[in-house]
């Protein structure tokens, strides 16, 4: 179940989504907490970083393992505006983080439940908790507002 801090953490990942559409990138944020504290934060940058690997979720995670000097990071809760794509997935579950929670789903790509789910397959053996439809509508809204533009 969602709680305040989950809402207010989810405001954060939409404030780096904002920044994300202000670069031109497809509007996704991301922060990484542990015990009520922001590690990093960080939100779509594969155009302007030439790298289809700098989804939101991998740049804080790269952030974050340098930050603690250490690619794991367990204990931690990573907050996403859109539901997880497979690497993204892959990439928190080799970090060990322990909870995911995300906004919008996403129908078309999300491993976290819509066109599949990775952090259910028991054999994996680090379970990360998932968490999704945390401000929803919200989250959404940043998406429907960049492509409407867009288009």
């Amino acid at each position: 179940m969602p709680t305040d801090l989950d809402q207010q953490f989810m405001a954060l990942a939409i404030e780096q989504a904002h920044c994300a559409a202000a670069a031109g990138e497809v509007p996704v944020g991301a922060v990484l907490v542990r015990d009520g504290q922001v590690l990093a934060k960080a939100f779509n940058q594969p155009i302007g970083l030439h790298d289809p690997s700098a989804h939101a979720e991998m740049q804080v995670l790269r952030a974050a393992g340098q930050i603690e000097g250490n690619y794991r990071l367990p204990g931690t809760t990573l907050y996403v505006t859109l539901e997880p794509c497979v690497m993204c997935a892959g990439a928190m579950l080799h970090a060990r983080v322990g909870r995911v929670v995300y906004g919008a789903p996403d129908p078309k790509t999300g491993a976290a439940g819509s066109a599949l789910n990775v952090f259910a397959y028991q054999q994996i053996n680090h379970q990360t908790q998932v968490e999704g439809g945390v401000l929803v509508e919200e989250c959404g809204q940043v998406l429907k507002t960049f492509f409407r533009e867009r288009r």
